[in-house]
């Protein structure tokens, strides 16, 4: 008989024999007669092609064969009462929230979707999302603040304590209004002198991919700087006047595609970069944040075959 017969019944009712040491006191435990249990164990016993008791007058005994058996039947019922009381925990009104740090290169991408695909669930952990600099949202990670961080890997020296799973990767771009002066152009360190650049500021993630960026195609430092983290800012401004906005192309990607942004045209493959979730290392995440990494796994799966 195949081993995808066993039921959860014979389970409970093995441990309940070799628990209580009897038949009797096992059918009284699960408020079943004898006869149930005897039949229970002796399919169980068939399935398993292996006796699992030895019987006599002072009760039923395991056989080493049911002593290999019960300690894998007690970890599977036991599996099965904390599945259920993490789905209960989930679902409560009373769940404690799942706290999310947000780079922009998810907020705007990523993130929007799982959590619409997170919230469908019906979960009881509302999610908080947290937003700001790479180093804040580390801090917060690293002393219990926030339960996971979404964006660009950080740097190595920075990662200490953390585990990091890779997602998808992007590159960065270079960001303008549809219509601007550039558009359609490629980007030369004469033409971009006159124009006003939007920067990430120093401490974030891909600052340092940028200022590397700037030296290996020979743009100038930029005359006129703006230095912010703020998505509603920049795009808010890129679109009023002729600045430009460097940025990881998944913050933009949506408002290219529907005409409103345009990208130059300047080489930037050699910033791409691993987009994913930081943990704190050998954490096991609460049930409403395992939902949620699900979800955020799946819309990742679909950006990686578009």
């Amino acid at each position: 008989m195949s081993r995808s017969a066993v039921r959860l019944r014979h389970l409970r009712t093995f441990v309940a024999v070799a628990r209580q040491g009897s038949i009797g006191r096992a059918a009284e435990e699960l408020a079943v007669t004898q006869p149930a249990v005897s039949k229970s164990i002796k399919e169980l016993e068939k399935i398993l092609a292996a006796p699992l008791l030895s019987r006599n007058r002072r009760g039923a005994l395991l056989s080493p064969y049911g002593e290999i058996f019960l300690r894998h039947a007690e970890a599977s019922l036991a599996a099965l009462h904390r599945g259920m009381a993490d789905v209960r925990d989930a679902t409560e009104p009373s769940a404690l929230p799942v706290r999310i740090g947000a780079l922009p290169t998810v907020s705007a991408r990523l993130l929007p979707a799982a959590i619409q695909r997170y919230l469908a669930h019906g979960p009881g952990a509302v999610p908080q999302i947290v937003t700001g600099p790479t180093a804040y949202l580390t801090t917060q990670l690293r002393d219990g603040s926030l339960d996971i961080v979404i964006g660009r890997m950080g740097e190595p020296e920075t990662m200490t304590g953390l585990a990091f799973e890779h997602l998808y990767s992007e590159v960065i771009v270079f960001a303008v209004r549809a219509g601007h002066p550039l558009a359609g152009g490629t980007l030369r360190p004469e033409t971009i002198l006159p124009f006003e650049i939007l920067l990430p500021p120093p401490g974030s993630v891909i600052r340092p991919t940028v200022d590397r960026l700037f030296l290996a195609a020979n743009l100038p430092v930029p005359a006129r700087m703006i230095e912010t983290v703020s998505l509603a800012f920049s795009r808010a401004y890129i679109l009023a006047t002729d600045a430009i906005w460097v940025i990881s192309q998944g913050v933009v990607l949506e408002d290219v595609h529907r005409g409103v942004l345009d990208c130059l045209a300047v080489d930037t493959a050699a910033t791409q970069g691993p987009v994913g979730i930081t943990m704190r290392a050998g954490e096991v995440p609460s049930p409403a944040a395992t939902m949620l990494l699900e979800e955020l796994r799946g819309v990742a799966a679909e950006i990686r075959r578009s």
